[in-house]
């Protein structure tokens, strides 16, 4: 029950993650200063989806690697603080003062210059969680990251 609960906390994360930046890059490049706000607002919304997420799959990861030595556990033991601070030093206090700019209508160079960063470290993110969950992958001797256990 702990694996499937890590797997589907994982991919959770990653799906939202890239939600939130395929979003914003969409919006970016062809939508409003509304559409703009409406996105930075929904993607503070889904901090509440997002930052769970990453908590239960950095704990049960904890759990389930807690006596493994395999060159790819340890990997995954490695990135998950950098995934951890990444999202607590710079994406979440970044989406709260871009949604904070936008639904004031402040669209300055600081706005982009700290949307630039926020891109960045999401983008960072889903590489590290990526490799994390194509090492779990690797890990079950599963395919698929929905498909059944140890499937032929």
């Amino acid at each position: 029950m702990k694996t499937k609960i890590h797997r589907f906390a994982g991919i959770t994360a990653f799906c939202t993650i890239a939600l939130f930046w395929l979003s914003t890059v969409f919006v970016e490049l062809f939508g409003t200063h509304e559409s703009i706000a409406c996105v930075k607002r929904g993607i503070v919304l889904g901090m509440w989806l997002v930052i769970p997420a990453i908590i239960t799959t950095g704990i049960t990861g904890t759990i389930l690697g807690k006596n493994r030595k395999e060159k790819l556990v340890e990997g995954k033991k490695r990135r998950m603080p950098f995934i951890a601070l990444n999202g607590l030093l710079i994406l979440v206090p970044s989406a709260i003062f871009l949604d904070h700019c936008a639904s004031n209508g402040n669209y300055g160079s600081f706005f982009y210059a700290i949307q630039g960063l926020e891109l960045t470290a999401g983008a960072l993110n889903l590489i590290l969680i990526g490799s994390s969950i194509r090492d779990g992958l690797r890990l079950s001797g599963n395919k698929e990251p929905f498909g059944k256990e140890n499937a032929a």
